[in-house]
Formats: C-alpha cells, sequence, structure tokens
C-alpha cells in the first residue's frame, strides 16, 4: 500500500514488540545478568559478543558495531525494506498498518498495478512449471537430465519450459483475462512497432524464475534448446524488475540456510543450480550484468563474507578487476572478500562435475583474499626489483587503497606496502590525505575561541574532529552529521529552516531530516536512518552516521547554535532579488510561507523598490 507510515504509530509498534522475542526468533540467546547474549548473526564468531537488552529494547554487538532496535534488527537480518519490517512487526501484533496519503487515487492505482504485474507474473511461473512435465516440455527434460538436476532441485528454483509456439503464454494468460499491453509491459510479449503483432518473448526454452526477498517471481531467464539466440535471455527492465539491483539465487540460498555467512557470486543461472545440485546452496548470479554496489549491499547486509568465482582466462581477470573496484568502498572491518579463479576452460558447472562438492568446497575456502588480489594485479607485468616499477607498482596500489574505508585493513595493507617497498609507511600515509579545501577546514591546533582572530564556533567546526574520513565535509554536511549523530539536537534549531536553503549542498536533505525529527520527536538515530532505508538519501546518511564524531557531547549543541549562525549570515549577503525569487518559488510549489516569512518577503519588495 502507498503512502508514509506515521511516526506515532511507529512508536506505539515498538512500544507493543519485545526484541528480545523477535531477535530469539533467529539468534540462540542465554541470560545473562539482566541481558541476554548469544553469536551475533551478522558477522562470524566463536564466543558470544552479541547483546540484547529486554530494559532498553535494544541490541548491540561489541565485535562488529550492528546495533538497533526490532525494526533495525528485522531490517539487517532479512533483508527487508523500512515498510516491510514494519508490516512484519505488525503482523505479530495483529495491527494493521495505517498510511498517510493512502486515500490518493494515482498512489492507490500505481499500487494495484503494481499487485497486478507481480500476480501476472506468477501466473506466468506456473504456466511454464505445468508446461515441462508435459509431451512438449521432453526436450527440456531430456536436457535438464542430461546436466543432472534432480526433481528436488527442479522444484526449489521453480524450473520450467516456455514451449515452442509463437503464442502459447498470450493465449493462456489471454484466457485469464490479461491483455497483451500488461503482458508486454513486464516482458513477457515482445511487440513489433512495423504491425503492432505481439508474440512470446521465451519460446523452447528452459525457464528460470527471478525471485525478490518474498519468493514472487519478479522476471524470468531463459535458455534456449535449439540453435536461437541468444543462448540465455533475460526479462527486461520492468515495473518490479531492475537487473542491477537482483541476484539469481539468493532467495533460494536463504530458504536453504537461514544462517548464511558466505555467498558466492558466479555468472550464470545454471553455475548457481549444478552447485545446488551438489549441495553447495550458498551461491547466487548477477543477471547478465557486472556486480554492483546495490548487489554488494545487498549481500553484505546478509553475510561477513564474498567470494568471486570467475573464469581463469583474460575476460575472467578482467572481470575480477572490475569487482574489485566495486567492492572496495564497501570493506568495513569485518567484511571480507575473496577472487576464485577456475581452471582455463572450466566453469563451476563443469568443474564440480569433475572434481566433486568437496574439492570445489575447498577452492572456495582457499580463494586468495583481496589483500593478494590487490597487490598480485598491481604487480603484473612489473619487475618489483626496479625502482621505476617498484614506483608504479605503489601508486597502483595507493589509488586503490584511497577507495577503501579507514579501519584496520587499510592500515594493514599499507604496512604490507611498506614491507614490499621498502618506503616508510609514515610516507604512504601522508600521500593518501587529501588536501582540505581553501577555508573549509582548520588544523586540530587552531586554539579556543578569540586566539585565532575571534573566529565564532561554525569557522572552527573541525577543530574537535580533525580530518574528516573521505575528506573534509561542508558545513551542511556538518549540520546534517550531528543531527544523524544526536537527533535530539533538532530542539536547538530555530522554528524557521529559513537558514537550510534548498539550493545548498545537502540543504533539501537536512530541511526534510528536521521535518522527521519534528514530526516524529525521534530519539533514535536507527529508526532516522531506517526512514531512507534503500534510498540515495539513505546512503548519504549512512556515511555521515559512519563518520567518527569526536566532538565532546557537550560541546555539540554550541557546534549547531554556530553553524545555524553562520548559514544566516550567509543567506543575508545573498542579493535581495535573490532571496525574492527562492521565496516565491517555495510559495508556487505548495509550500505553505511562516509568518516570518511572509514578513521578510514583505521587507525585501521594499529594498528592492528603495533601490
Amino acid at each position: 500500500m502507498a503512502g508514509q507510515i506515521p511516526q506515532r504509530f511507529i512508536d506505539d509498534l515498538l512500544a507493543r514488540v519485545d526484541v528480545v522475542e523477535v531477535v530469539g526468533e533467529r539468534v540462540q540467546l542465554k541470560k545473562a545478568g539482566q541481558n541476554y547474549s548469544g553469536l551475533c548473526p551478522f558477522h562470524q564468531e566463536k564466543s558470544p559478543s552479541f547483546t540484547v537488552s529486554h530494559d532498553k529494547q535494544f541490541y548491540h554487538c561489541f565485535g562488529c558495531g550492528a546495533h538497533g532496535n526490532a525494526l533495525r534488527f528485522l531490517m539487517e537480518y532479512d533483508n527487508l525494506r523500512f515498510p516491510e519490517a514494519v508490516e512484519q512487526l505488525a503482523a505479530r501484533q495483529g495491527m494493521d498498518v495505517p498510511r498517510e496519503g493512502a486515500d490518493d487515487p494515482r498512489a492507490q492505482a500505481r499500487e494495484k498495478k503494481r499487485q497486478q504485474g507481480v500476480n501476472l507474473l506468477e501466473l506466468a511461473a506456473s504456466f511454464f512449471r505445468e508446461r515441462l512435465p508435459m509431451a512438449e516440455g521432453k526436450s527440456a527434460r531430456e536436457y535438464l537430465q542430461r546436466r543432472g538436476l534432480s526433481p528436488e532441485v527442479l522444484r526449489d528454483f521453480g524450473i520450467g519450459y516456455a514451449p515452442g509456439e509463437w503464442e502459447a503464454l498470450k493465449r493462456h494468460l489471454a484466457g485469464h483475462g490479461i491483455g497483451d499491453a500488461v503482458q508486454v509491459e513486464y516482458g513477457l510479449l515482445v511487440q513489433r512497432e512495423d504491425s503492432g503483432r505481439s508474440y512470446d518473448r521465451f519460446r523452447d526454452r528452459v525457464m528460470f524464475p527471478i525471485r525478490d526477498w518474498k519468493g514472487r517471481t519478479i522476471a524470468f531467464g531463459g535458455r534456449v534448446l535449439g540453435d536461437a539466440k541468444p543462448k540465455y535471455l533475460n526479462s527486461p527492465e520492468t515495473p518490479v524488475f531492475h537487473k542491477g539491483r537482483e541476484l539469481y539465487g539468493l532467495y533460494e540460498a536463504r530458504q536453504a540456510n537461514r544462517q548464511l555467512e558466505r555467498l558466492v557470486i558466479v555468472e550464470g543461472y545454471m553455475d548457481v543450480v549444478a552447485l545446488a545440485q551438489f549441495g553447495i546452496r550458498n551461491v547466487v548470479a548477477t543477471l547478465g550484468t557486472s556486480t554492483s554496489e546495490d548487489h554488494l549491499n545487498r549481500l553484505f547486509r546478509l553475510v561477513g563474507e564474498v567470494v568471486f568465482c570467475f573464469d581463469g582466462d583474460n575476460a575472467g581477470r578482467k572481470a575480477a578487476r572490475r569487482a574489485l573496484e566495486t567492492v572496495l568502498p564497501l570493506m568495513i572491518d569485518g567484511r571480507q572478500a575473496r577472487f576464485l579463479f577456475l581452471p582455463e576452460g572450466e566453469d563451476p558447472d563443469s568443474l564440480v562435475r569433475r572434481e566433486g562438492s568437496e574439492a570445489f568446497g575447498d577452492r572456495i575456502t582457499c580463494a586468495s583474499p583481496l589483500s593478494e588480489f590487490l597487490f598480485e594485479q598491481a604487480a603484473e607485468g612489473r619487475d618489483l626489483q626496479r625502482i621505476e616499477d617498484r614506483e608504479r607498482f605503489a601508486t597502483s596500489v595507493l589509488r586503490a587503497l584511497e577507495r577503501l574505508p579507514e579501519g584496520v585493513l587499510k592500515s594493514l595493507l599499507l604496512r604490507e606496502l611498506s614491507t614490499r617497498t621498502g618506503v616508510e609507511m609514515a610516507r604512504f600515509q601522508a600521500l593518501l590525505k587529501a588536501p582540505e579545501p581553501a577555508g573549509d577546514a582548520l588544523s586540530r591546533d587552531s586554539g579556543p575561541a578569540g586566539e585565532n582572530g575571534g573566529e565564532n564556533q561554525a569557522e572552527r567546526s573541525s577543530t574537535w574532529s580533525g580530518k574528516p574520513r573521505g575528506g573534509a565535509l561542508g558545513l551542511m554536511a556538518r549540520t546534517l552529521q550531528l543531527l544523524v549523530h544526536e537527533p535530539r539536537l533538532v530542539e536547538r534549531l530555530p522554528e524557521e529552516l529559513d537558514w537550510c536553503a534548498d539550493n545548498e549542498s545537502d540543504g533539501a536533505l537536512c530541511r526534510e531530516v528536521i521535518r522527521l525529527l519534528r514530526a516524529g520527536r525521534y530519539r533514535s538515530s536507527q529508526v532516522l536512518l531506517a526512514h531512507f532505508h534503500g534510498t540515495a538519501e539513505g546512503q548519504r546518511l549512512q556515511a555521515l552516521a559512519r563518520r567518527e564524531l569526536l566532538i565532546p557531547r557537550g560541546d555539540r549543541g554550541v557546534e549547531l547554535d554556530g553553524l545555524v549562525e553562520k548559514f544566516r549570515k550567509q543567506a543575508s549577503s545573498i542579493e535581495p532579488e535573490t532571496q525574492i525569487e527562492r521565496l516565491l518559488a517555495k510559495q508556487q510549489g505548495g509550500e505553505k510561507l511562516s509568518s516570518d516569512e511572509r514578513q521578510r518577503l514583505m521587507d525585501l519588495f521594499k529594498i528592492v523598490e528603495r533601490k
């Protein structure tokens, strides 16, 4: 259902739910004093460092830092979006989830259309499964038997067959009252531009349904049986399917094992299914695209280790280098990435049949760690006995480390680079430090107020935090960071947001955060972040939340006051005509001006008239 979930409902829901109960259904907990403890489900550990507090309704892992309330736990453990986690918790309490704006006819129409699309794809999946055991599916059954797939694996993955006729599925769905237009929109039919005629996209193919986290079919992949091209055909982008975000086999892997610790990424459907046949059920495949950050973020929410599996030829090495570039920014401490290269001429399907599941499992376990592959590819084609080649080697590694988050792994890689090149580690650390933008950040030694020309608190806003990770933050980003780390600070902000300009970098997001904090009276950063989960804004806020805030708690309010004062001074220096344009644009956009803003608009008109 469309519409925003009211904060008052979320607060009421969390008050009714016991986090110990929710976590205890998924993690084995033992009483430990006033709290409960167990092995952390978000990283691999041998002794318990995961604590759940009944009194505080909060969980925390002292090993990997994972923490939050019952909603956050469901989102991370079950890979749910925020609305889905709310719905699941509400269902436990027998509560219906209200939605603000849910009576909007356009929102209702969009939701209804989306649900019809999912139902349509489920109907198509049933059609394909039903055709496999029929006479027309004989060639598909023979192909699957040659690949050694058991009835159990075919059932688990919902594999079926698309008949070779031009309109078999089209007629079947038409019999259920589904017209051509919606079948085209959801990728089941292809429509010719010249004649307007439509026909089945998938014909004479073994069909692999692609499922979302709930097990609902959202797309298909088809493997040809004859000589038609392409050999593998995927559904196009549709309202419910975006190939850059989905992974084949992820739903099935989670069904096979709810306590996954590692996931292997391979190239094709048959690789996933063939490995499953041999008992290796923690495998997924991208859908004709390179592994993206969206893919990896999704996997790292479920497991601590991801293994990339590639062919050992040049194409496989090239793909591995792309994967390395993609995974580096996501390698916060506690995560692992490995790279497995298969013998030339082999793929996972052929290799597991030749050497068996145990040997293939050993290959996965012994796959090269990210550190080894990083140094190996940087050294490729270079003689490290030569100074010039050693310099290029070091430059290549440093370029990669610039993309790596701050943490223990980065420090260890710098130390290893120092050992391999003979250059002091401190020199490499200095090279990695990006220069701060002029006037944006001051040194830690700038001293207290009054010792540097009487600068105000906002102008010294990096005095406490020193050089931020990933480069200096702008003033608006610092404001956001303070609010994310300590939502209660919103109470110090002036009622009017004239200082927070929409056209300022991060300004629109800052306004939205302030609006949510005021509307919901949040006291938890986790609930605030959950509102933006899965969006670009959410990624921005998560990045700010991960940056350490070294400003002492008692000084944070003063810091925020100083930032607001600086923004107001900047706003007052803007030409009156520009200020008038912004206020009018806000009004024309449907946003009501406050009494102060209306008075400000009148004063600005008078200033312009006197010019």
